[in-house]
């Protein structure tokens, strides 16, 4: 092999492992929705492995707690699928903060738009939820 040959794929280790263990990762997160409940499988992520541990993040305590009750059968369903561990560790994540909320934009009809809906609205029983949702619809747009 060429030094040159040789300098790229030695750069290239740390890489490789990497890769390495996304993949095994992603082999891991396979095992873990066929061994989960249908309600959990969209829930729960690998996040990592470390010395024989696995780590999982799941979405909300409620699952969490339902996750840890079932630790013992999943190290047996990761066993026979050749996946040995040694413990199940779970890591509840964090709902992420809500955004700034926007105004609503707002939203204009036509002088002609507003008129029909008040003649409309004026066809309705008096009583009729839609009737004072098509006057207040009237009343709040703008030209």
């Amino acid at each position: 092999m060429s030094t040159l040959l040789r300098r790229y794929l030695g750069r290239g280790m740390p890489l490789a492992r990497l890769q390495d263990h996304a993949a095994r990762l992603e082999r891991l997160q396979h095992v873990l929705a066929a061994g989960l409940p249908a309600h959990c499988k969209y829930a729960c992520s690998i996040a990592n492995l470390k010395d024989g541990t696995l780590i999982v993040n799941v979405r909300g305590s409620a699952i969490a707690v339902r996750l840890k009750q079932t630790i013992p059968s999943l190290l047996a369903h990761f066993a026979r699928a050749g996946h040995p561990l040694q413990r199940i560790k779970i890591k509840i994540e964090l709902p992420e903060a809500p955004s700034a909320r926007h105004s609503p934009s707002a939203r204009t009809i036509s002088d002609a738009a507003r008129t029909q809906i008040e003649t409309f609205a004026a066809t309705l029983p008096e009583d009729a939820p839609l009737r004072a949702a098509f006057e207040n619809l009237a009343r709040r747009s703008r030209s």
